[in-house]
């Protein structure tokens, strides 16, 4: 617990919320300010989802699409902050401030009062006028040509992206914007993060935080990519930056404004509490699980992994999303990596490969699909399926950056069942993993420490594989709401009830340490895996063989 004078004269009876906004719905948390204590939680559906096929009036979408409607974002704070707060046995009186934590890269394309472009009248039919979600993969044309000429030039910011910009990020979506449809382009006024976009709603201020601007906005030492760079892309972007982009900058934990009173009766907290600067899921976890030394690299697992560390070393890794200067903890480099798909994976896998009679015995063991083939799975010896996979079912994150990718599966046979491609899904997830790790090392930032977040933690086969792939102790977050208990942490430091984050870490963070450790024959029989892993990834990945994206061309041809 921190020292009483460092925090605020109240800490027993004061609260904070906690908003997490992730692919599918939004999870609020009621959280007491002396101790981290998660009191009362709702979550809430988008109702419109992600909308990757057609739009709400059956417009169809092209392939790679993932958008969102962003009214299903404010339906959050109208029905599960109120939840929450009931759950939570709390009184609106005792709540001092609310956090928000958001995907990243999700954009908004806003009118100059924040006014998203497909709530315009004669808008609602624009696929660009709706928010283009993280995983938006359709700009990868655009990303290409971003790197293709920040290479030409050696433009310096470059490398502080591990050489490539991802087709997730803000300038690549945006300028897909204008190139596909650029009378939209033109009359949006704003381009703005979803993380800041919320936090608008709530405090009517428009802040840009600090951390999506550096990771997902290509800003390094408060510089963007030169007008001159820009108009060099498309002369029509030559001002992207200075009319649509550039906004002053909080800095994470700083407090954006004040709740107003239409906030207030959405939420039903009290009007004028803090409300915090935007911030990025992965990010704010780190705090929530203690991570605030350096080299301790915490895995946020859902339907995607994001890998963040801080570290007291600058490194210039390959593939990774981004190193900022107090990117997630102040005075040191903070780092992200990720893959675009895990709990997807999974997902995917249990809709279009379980068969009828697992689901029925399943059911009679009264369990779930993915609980079911866990135990099958569990049950092998390691290599006993006799397969190896590549993760990249939606592309790849780190360090290929590259999401014309796709996943592959070598090994089959006749003999081949449901438990065994399943775990070689858990297995191809955790080889990613350490190959992001192995890409850190090798480039001078060490990594001790692999503390695991998200909704998978409760699948103990899949942490144990990744401890014995990795070769690493695994810690598990103490919270099962880790990026909400996170956004409301930095809350609590908006609202001054703690002097810094790495403060509130120690009175709110919670981790427990060496959940998991590597058991050192499975380790070795895992590096023999991962050998042939390694040359699948750098085959299709780095090699000649382009495979993968003509099938992806082929695909496109054939849906347009």
């Amino acid at each position: 617990m921190a020292n009483d004078e460092n925090v605020g004269p109240s800490l027993s009876d004061t609260y904070v919320v906690g908003v997490d906004y992730g692919t599918l719905s939004g999870r609020a948390v009621v959280v007491r300010v002396r101790d981290g204590a998660e009191l009362g939680s709702a979550e809430y559906v988008y109702p419109h989802g992600v909308l990757d096929r057609v739009l709400p009036d059956g417009t169809r979408l092209g392939p790679d699409w993932a958008l969102q409607v962003p009214s299903d974002y404010v339906d959050v704070l109208r029905h599960a902050v109120p939840a929450a707060l009931t759950a939570a046995g709390v009184r609106a009186e005792q709540v001092v401030g609310i956090g928000t934590d958001f995907t990243a890269c999700t954009m908004v394309a806003v009118l100059a009062d924040g006014t998203p472009l497909c709530e315009v009248e004669g808008l609602a039919g624009r696929p660009h006028a709706y928010v283009k979600l993280w995983r938006h993969h359709a700009a990868q044309a655009q990303a290409d040509r971003i790197t293709a000429l920040a290479g030409e030039r050696k433009e310096a910011w470059l490398q502080r992206y591990g050489g490539k910009i991802s087709s997730e990020w803000e300038f690549a979506k945006a300028l897909q914007l204008l190139e596909e449809d650029p009378e939209l382009y033109h009359r949006m006024e704003r381009w703005v993060e979803a993380a800041d976009w919320i936090v608008w709603q709530l405090c009517g201020t428009y802040v840009r935080n600090a951390c999506t601007a550096g990771y997902k906005g290509q800003l390094q030492e408060g510089v963007y990519p030169t007008r001159e760079y820009l108009a060099a892309l498309n002369p029509q972007f030559a001002d992207f930056v200075a009319d649509k982009l550039e906004h002053p900058i909080g800095q994470l934990g700083g407090r954006a404004g004040s709740l107003t009173a239409e906030a207030a009766a959405w939420t039903g907290l009290p009007e004028g509490i803090a409300v915090c600067v935007g911030n990025v899921d992965a990010h704010v976890t780190a705090p929530a699980a203690g991570a605030v030394q350096p080299g301790q690299m915490v895995a946020i697992m859902g339907t995607s992994t994001c890998h963040v560390m801080s570290s007291d070393q600058q490194g210039m890794v390959p593939g990774m999303c981004g190193v900022v200067d107090g990117g997630i903890l102040p005075g040191l480099w903070g780092y992200e990596a990720g893959q675009s798909g895990v709990g997807d994976i999974f997902g995917w896998f249990i809709r279009t490969g379980f068969p009828a009679a697992y689901a029925e015995q399943a059911a009679a063991l009264g369990q779930d699909p993915h609980e079911y083939l866990t135990g099958l799975a569990a049950g092998q010896q390691v290599g006993e399926h006799g397969l190896v996979a590549l993760d990249w079912h939606s592309g790849n994150r780190s360090v290929l950056v590259d999401h014309d990718l796709s996943g592959v599966i070598v090994g089959q046979t006749l003999s081949t069942r449901p438990e065994d491609i399943y775990r070689a899904l858990l297995e191809a997830t955790a080889f990613g993993t350490r190959t992001i790790i192995e890409a850190f090392e090798a480039s001078g930032v060490p990594v001790g420490e692999l503390i695991i977040a998200g909704g998978l933690t409760k699948n103990a086969l899949l942490m144990q594989i990744y401890a014995d792939v990795t070769r690493l102790p695994l810690s598990v977050i103490a919270s099962t709401q880790g990026p909400a208990l996170g956004a409301a942490m930095h809350a609590a430091v908006a609202a001054g009830a703690y002097p810094d984050i790495q403060a509130c870490a120690r009175s709110m963070g919670k981790a427990e340490r060496g959940v998991y450790q590597p058991d050192p024959d499975r380790a070795a029989a895992y590096d023999r895996l991962y050998a042939e892993y390694q040359l699948l990834h750098d085959y299709f990945g780095r090699g000649t063989n382009q495979v993968m994206h003509r099938l992806r061309t082929l695909r496109a041809q054939a849906m347009a």
